[in-house]
């Protein structure tokens, strides 16, 4: 097929050829005449600013059983079997339009009889997100529900509200992409669904590979997106019994597919799609590489290229395995929200760079609870801090504090967060409720799919591995020495690379700073008190949920009147601070022997025992006058009347849950 042929789509709006070049691409046995006769003009619909393209009476020449083949495979190797409850993320582009008919004959074809209800298949769910970032949005959804429902598949449509405003033109598509993934988890959590496919190709991760390339990632780095991993929700679920976190298992079963062949899938389905233009808009650097890539015709570039990737997956595949058992053998999580790193286990100068690199980063990240990367010189710094054996100093890096623990002499290193200030974010802070009544499923126990997926990990895991010594600047000479990429193949992802370095731009320019402009500062100012009622549950910072309630007990000053406890609508909760530690060494030499004068002797020789650093992430609970009143990690309580609780629980577990790179 000739590049630059016109096509009409069915809103009756020409396509430009810029738009269809992609789809000119792609190796179908028709002539454009025929093509073109598979558009017919349609009465003008709402005027989309994306284009409604459809192929549905060209010629059926797809191979059906290889798509199918490498569909159920990806599937199987998930843990994941047609009786499960299934969410798809919908965009109706051709790559999820794609993923929606594999999906569909995989659920039907599985298991003889599946149960249809209203026409639709059961256990099987899409979502369609509208950003609501154009007019037409909403219209455009509603259109892209019809389709998907049309091939028996449910459909919500999951509106989202900007409540900061509109993101900035810099930031539209990573806000767009996070607004997407939290719309479509809170759609799977409140239908209790366990799975979400999202339709991530072969592509993509060839134009991730290249921009993470002139970035300067690692190996690491260019291993690209995970094929499955467990995603976490931001609101907590809490059982009486089972005081854990809500995850979903994301999967990306279509990683083996390259763009074209999500045409032929739609062909093959007789499935209408999206093509959005702004995906062909070169102010963004995803769409930059996408054209560049989309240039090149030859299989040569993308198979070599492919290995080079996979290549890369099995080296991250490998130092995650590592990563696993070093944490296993010498890490400790203390329920005081802190951990401690044994480093004669752990002996860290035997360790390689790239394993010592990760592991420390998986353990400041549970930490932390960030997510983000630890790159350049800080991760340096780390790697010389760990490995002086003893350890005589401390050091603060990506958001933990790191320090000797007392009577190690230097051979234990505690890793606690650290806080510049005393007060919590308030968009940290979620009011949680419990629920014995909701019933949870059964048939689709994450449990049982993430323990399947993981067995098949085991069973296929890698023990030879190419890259483990190479810098991320050798990747692709390493790569040519082991004859993954020809000559022409090297040369031509090289100027890819020094193409799109040559336009990353690494100054930033001074801008003048608006005092009425919210910069997205995590520290609360003085005034941003959280205060929390009697009853009621907070979580903060990702990791701590407290409460405080009234016990029928009856102290002295109650019988007064004076009882601080008795007198409190609601506390505040603060971190603690150092003046709290004298407080707690003035009550404690009182001549009254009392519950304060008593508790507070308990709580200091608790806290002799944990870092300073530590103990400043600590939650308190104040009155309106600034008294303390309880410190509920070390079970210090001004009066008997108080009940007051805390429990470590982080949103994100210890190496992030789980991950497969195969």
């Amino acid at each position: 097929m000739a590049r630059g042929v016109a096509l009409r789509c069915c809103n009756g709006r020409k396509s430009s050829t810029l738009l269809y070049s992609s789809i000119a691409r792609v190796s179908l046995s028709f002539s454009p005449k025929t093509l073109l006769a598979s558009f017919p003009i349609q009465p003008r619909r709402q005027n989309f600013s994306r284009l409604f393209c459809n192929l549905s009476s060209v010629p059926n020449t797809v191979d059906e059983k290889k798509y199918k083949e490498v569909f159920n495979r990806r599937m199987a190797m998930a843990g994941l079997k047609p009786h499960h409850r299934i969410a798809l993320g919908v965009s109706g582009g051709p790559d999820s339009m794609a993923l929606c008919v594999l999906t569909a004959k995989w659920k039907t074809e599985g298991l003889s009889g599946v149960n249809k209800t209203d026409g639709f298949i059961d256990g099987l769910v899409a979502v369609v997100v509208d950003h609501g970032l154009r007019q037409e949005s909403r219209d455009e959804a509603e259109l892209v529900c019809s389709r998907v429902s049309d091939i028996g598949i449910r459909c919500e449509i999951a509106r989202c509200d900007w409540v900061n405003g509109r993101p900035k033109q810099g930031h539209l598509q990573e806000a767009a992409r996070d607004m997407r993934y939290q719309m479509i988890s809170n759609v799977c959590f409140r239908q209790q669904i366990g799975v979400l496919l999202i339709a991530h190709h072969a592509d993509d991760q060839a134009e991730l590979f290249i921009l993470r390339l002139s970035r300067g990632s690692g190996v690491l780095g260019l291993a690209g997106t995970s094929f499955a991993s467990e995603i976490f929700s931001q609101d907590l679920e809490l059982g009486v019994k089972h005081m854990k976190n809500r995850s979903i298992l994301l999967v990306r079963p279509l990683l083996d597919l390259w763009k074209e062949d999500m045409y032929k899938i739609c062909q093959w389905g007789r499935q209408d799609w999206v093509e959005d233009p702004t995906n062909l808009s070169q102010l963004f650097v995803r769409n930059r590489i996408r054209t560049s890539i989309g240039n090149i015709q030859s299989d040569t570039f993308k198979s070599e290229l492919q290995a080079v990737i996979s290549e890369c997956r099995r080296t991250r595949s490998f130092v995650d395995k590592v990563c696993t058992d070093l944490i296993n053998q010498t890490v400790s999580v203390t329920d005081k929200g802190y951990a401690v790193l044994d480093l004669e286990r752990l002996n860290p100068t035997e360790v390689k760079d790239i394993c010592l690199s990760k592991y420390l980063t998986t353990v400041l990240q549970f930490i932390s609870q960030r997510q983000r990367p630890i790159r350049g010189n800080t991760l340096k710094l780390l790697l010389n801090y760990i490995r002086a054996i003893p350890c005589r100093t401390s050091l603060t890096a990506a958001g933990c504090y790191l320090s000797p623990a007392p009577g190690s002499k230097g051979t234990e290193v505690i890793v606690s967060c650290f806080l510049d200030s005393s007060l919590p974010s308030k968009t940290e802070i979620l009011n949680i409720c419990f629920n014995e009544a909701r019933k949870r499923p059964t048939s689709d126990d994450l449990g049982q799919i993430i323990s399947s997926a993981k067995t098949f990990l085991e069973q296929n895991r890698v023990s030879d591995v190419q890259f483990l010594d190479v810098a991320s600047e050798s990747v692709l000479s390493k790569a040519r020495e082991l004859n993954l990429l020809s000559e022409s193949t090297y040369t031509t992802i090289g100027l890819l690379q020094r193409d799109e370095t040559n336009r990353f731009i690494t100054k930033k320019e001074d801008k003048p700073v608006d005092e009425s402009e919210d910069h997205g500062t995590n520290i609360a100012s003085s005034s941003n008190k959280v205060h929390l009622l009697p009853g009621k549950d907070l979580y903060l910072m990702n990791r701590f949920l407290i409460r405080w309630d009234l016990s029928s007990h009856q102290c002295d000053e109650a019988r007064c009147g004076k009882c601080p406890v008795r007198t409190a609508t609601t506390m505040e909760v603060r971190h603690m601070v150092e003046s709290d530690w004298l407080y707690l060494a003035e009550l404690s030499r009182s001549l009254n022997r009392n519950h304060s004068t008593s508790s507070s002797h308990k709580a200091l020789r608790s806290l002799k025992s944990i870092p300073a650093a530590a103990r400043r992430s600590f939650l308190v609970l104040v009155d309106h006058c600034g008294l303390l009143l309880s410190i509920p990690a070390i079970g210090f309580s001004y009066c008997p009347c108080l009940k007051a609780s805390t429990v470590f629980l982080p949103r994100v577990p210890l190496g992030g849950g789980f991950s497969s790179f195969l």
